[in-house]
This record gives C-alpha cells, structure tokens and sequence, in this order.
C-alpha cells in the first residue's frame, strides 16, 4: 500500500476539477489518499470530489479545511453545523476523518483552525480574509474558542485507535509551527501569518509520537525535518498559482 497526499484542490475551478477526473481509476486501487483539506465551499462539489476520489483509492483520509467551511453560500447557521454536514457527507461518502489503521501504521487527521499564536492579525488581514465574512461562529466563539473547540476533538495519545502503533503519520490542513514558512517569503505577504495554523497542533502531534506530517493550507509547498518530525506541504492551489505548485500527487510512505 502507497500512501499519497495532497491539499488544497479548490474544486470550485473548473480545471482542477477536470484534474480529478483524469486520476486514473486503476493505479491507485491499493493505495490510501491523505486529503488535507480545503476542497470546496460548495457541499455539491464537495461530494463530486469526494465520489470521484473514493472510487480512485483503497481509502481517502480528509480533514475540513477553512473553505470548506464557509456558510455564507450555503444559507447554513454557522461553520460548526457547516462542519457536522460535511462530516456526514464524508461518511456517506466512504470518507474517513478518523484514525486509520492499517496494522503497526496509525494514520491520524487532526483538527484545526488558527489562534494567532503565529503572530497578530493587522487591521488590513482582517479586512481582506475572506474567513471573516464567509465563516460564521456561535455568539462568544472567537478564534481562539474556535481553534480549542477543534482541537480538543483530535485523539489523544491514549486512544484506542493509537493503541501498539508502531508508526504514526498525522495530517492537518492547519500550520502546526510557524517556521514551516520558509525564509524566502517576502515581508508583505507575512502578514498571513497569523491566519496560518495554530502551535497547540504540533504539541498534539507530538504527543502522539508523529513521524510525519501532511499539511495544507499555505499553498507553499515544502518537505522539512524539524526536531526529528517530518513535514510536507502539497498543495494544488488554484490555476493561477500553476508555476510554482506541483499539480500531482505525492506518495509519502509506503507499507510492505
């Protein structure tokens, strides 16, 4: 069994979606696909994508990312019932957002949103991102209480699903550290980093005694090994950023 990865497919563009559609349908029936999130805002095209990858893999792992959380074009109360619906369109779609097995392996989504822990948001972030008109929270969730409410549903090192697991592989469409972001990135567009993820991740994921980690999110793609844990970004992104992501999937490990 292959295990491959990939994020931020953003189905709403037509030519990404024609991009799952060319998956082969025979090359991947052995494999499991790691999908960390952001697919659609749309549950329509949610469940398009979610149809064609399930018949393409053995099995598909996926967590929520923020747009696919956004209500503010499906009539929905908030993004916590936006979630409870994607989670039921993931089940009745074969789609699973719990750990997965597959002998001494453990494969683990994790749940997420962004706390600021990566740095304060600017008067011009919280005008231009666009999570702060099409998501909506209960009265009293700020992002904080958000990213607690996420983070407090993922397993603990003591679950039973992680019980004798040999090798832990976790994925999350959130940042769980900031340095994931390379040095290159030019000043003006560090002023998104506040909204990348959150550090209570990475404390989880260690705790859980990851050796890997499939993330999403940043659209910038990247492997780096960083205290003994391995991360990979590896987004589609949408058709504008074509030149500098790379459009395929990635095997991230393999089981006998």
């Amino acid at each position: 069994m292959r295990i491959f990865a990939i994020s931020d497919l953003h189905l709403d563009y037509a030519p990404n979606r024609d991009w799952v559609a060319q998956l082969s349908r025979h090359d991947y029936q052995n494999d499991t696909l790691i999908l960390a999130g952001d697919i659609s805002d749309r549950l329509a095209l949610l469940a398009d994508g979610f149809e064609a990858l399930v018949r393409r893999f053995s099995a598909v792992l996926y967590v929520p990312g923020n747009h696919d959380l956004w209500v503010h074009r499906e009539g929905m109360h908030d993004s916590f019932e936006k979630f409870d619906a994607v989670r039921r369109l993931a089940n009745e779609q074969g789609i699973r957002m719990t750990p997965y097995r597959k002998e001494g392996l453990a494969i683990v989504p994790m749940f997420g949103w962004y706390d600021y822990s990566f740095g304060i948001p600017s008067d011009y972030l919280r005008g231009a991102w666009a999570d702060y008109r099409a998501c909506r929270w209960p009265h009293g969730y700020d992002d904080q209480a958000v990213t607690r409410w996420f983070v407090e549903r993922n397993p603990s090192a003591s679950s039973p699903e992680l019980a004798d697991a040999t090798t832990v592989i976790t994925f999350s469409h959130f940042l769980p550290r900031i340095d994931l972001m390379p040095e290159r990135i030019p000043e003006k567009h560090r002023r998104l980093y506040p909204i990348l993820g959150t550090t209570q991740l990475d404390t989880q994921i260690r705790q859980l005694g990851s050796s890997l980690h499939i993330y999403g999110h940043s659209h910038v793609n990247r492997r780096v090994t960083i205290d003994g844990i391995t991360y990979i970004n590896n987004a589609y992104g949408y058709p504008s950023e074509a030149h500098f992501t790379s459009r395929e999937l990635m095997q991230v490990y393999s089981v006998a």
